[in-house]
């Protein structure tokens, strides 16, 4: 399998960190909630529909080749892995976010002209939950791995940016870029130009995140246009995108979540599962009963819940019912390492939950978001060709690391 060993990046630490994290969060919350860059996975789908009668079948995706995974490293607060722009490449640090998709360079790192770059004369302007950006296209050769080069991906060129001291291109699978241009004409994914130009079968993304407590270690893995099923255990459980606005514009999924054998937290709605997010988000009222459930108190140092020793000893697992599938959260899950409290800015003694409060109570039509406390517990398939999400547990569903 052809992997790629890349350093951490910490966007912030120390005192008041957590509660960055938190805003940083809650403010993509609500980017999201607003349904910006509205044409989803499924929305794309819709568009083949109209050429492919019969569309609408969840069909499984293949086996990924060895040679199209690429690691990726857990950030504290993200994931980011290296890729080459230009020919020669140029290295820059790449987060790995499937909430939005356009590629960009140039907020930390000066963007590096050679013979395979064109710029198109279009502007661009996009806005996340953490910062904004604008700039102009280019197109130019993109290097994933060896065996995953992109050739006229486009790409923005930052003249301002705002939010992204750390992180210098960004991507996300999903055909949410029309209307960034000024021109208004939609931008090809990486996952698309990938698919389109025959270099992987599937438009579709593979993600495993391992829990860790360190910061500086390759412990995850990205594959392009299929599955690495020597990663997971037992099937892949896929689920079509949800009918529910604004969910439907992202990965979004319906689900119940359940505390232990049958306290009830959220009961079947709709969200998404996001790995821009760094905590478990929930509807307030759903929190509030997650709350009441585990005893936690809100830290007022992290904006984040804690328990004691005792509480923790009997924290009960949380129940995910994803279509025919029910996915346990266990109780070293739900807690923030211990070993990287200090990063948060908390108390190295205390025990941090990771399940956070979404700022609106549920029926906006977006209740949850699975960030990537949740989703480095089992593997997690973005299939745009067939407008699912995938889910199987792994190894380290069940892993003590905390």
């Amino acid at each position: 399998m052809h992997a790629i060993r890349i350093r951490t990046k910490l966007s912030h630490t120390g005192p008041g960190a957590a509660k960055h994290i938190l805003a940083r969060d809650r403010a993509r919350a609500q980017k999201l909630l607003a349904g910006l860059h509205p044409l989803g996975p499924l929305s794309l789908r819709k568009k083949q529909d109209k050429t492919q009668p019969g569309g609408g079948t969840q069909e499984p995706i293949p086996a990924a080749p060895g040679s199209n995974s690429i690691d990726v490293t857990d950030a504290g607060v993200t994931y980011t892995m290296q890729v080459g722009v230009g020919t020669p490449p140029t290295e820059y640090t790449l987060l790995i976010d499937t909430g939005s998709s356009f590629t960009w360079v140039g907020a930390g790192k000066k963007y590096v002209q050679t013979s395979s770059s064109k710029k198109t004369g279009d502007t661009i302007s996009v806005t996340f939950g953490s910062g904004s950006f604008r700039g102009s296209e280019f197109t130019d050769t993109v290097t994933l791995g060896e065996n995953l080069i992109i050739q006229n991906q486009s790409i923005g060129v930052a003249t301002t940016s705002t939010g992204f001291n750390d992180i210098t291109c960004r991507i996300g699978p999903v055909d949410l870029t029309e209307f960034t241009l000024a021109s208004g004409k939609p931008i090809p994914t990486v996952t698309d130009n990938l698919a389109s130009q025959g270099t992987i079968p599937e438009n579709s993304i593979g993600i495993l995140y391992e829990p860790t407590t360190g910061t500086d270690i390759a412990n995850g893995e990205l594959t392009f246009g299929g599955i690495d099923t020597a990663k997971i255990i037992g099937e892949i459980g896929f689920v079509p995108i949800t009918k529910m606005a604004p969910a439907d514009k992202y990965w979004g999924i319906d689900q119940t979540i359940t505390y232990g054998t049958g306290t009830k937290i959220l009961s079947k709605t709709s969200g998404i599962v996001d790995t821009g997010t760094t905590l478990l988000l929930l509807a307030t009222d759903a929190f509030k009963a997650y709350e009441k459930a585990t005893g936690g108190v809100l830290d007022q140092a992290t904006g984040l819940l804690t328990i004691t020793q005792t509480q923790f000893n009997n924290l009960k697992s949380l129940f995910f019912e994803i279509g025919n599938v029910t996915y346990e959260l266990t109780a070293n899950a739900q807690i923030w390492p211990r070993a990287q409290n200090e990063m948060l800015g908390g108390d190295p003694n205390k025990i941090y939950l990771v399940t956070a409060d979404l700022g609106i109570n549920s029926g906006a039509g977006l209740d949850f978001i699975n960030g990537f406390v949740f989703l480095q517990r089992f593997y997690s398939v973005y299939d745009t060709t067939n407008a699912q999400v995938g889910l199987a547990t792994t190894q380290f569903t069940n892993a003590t690391t905390n």
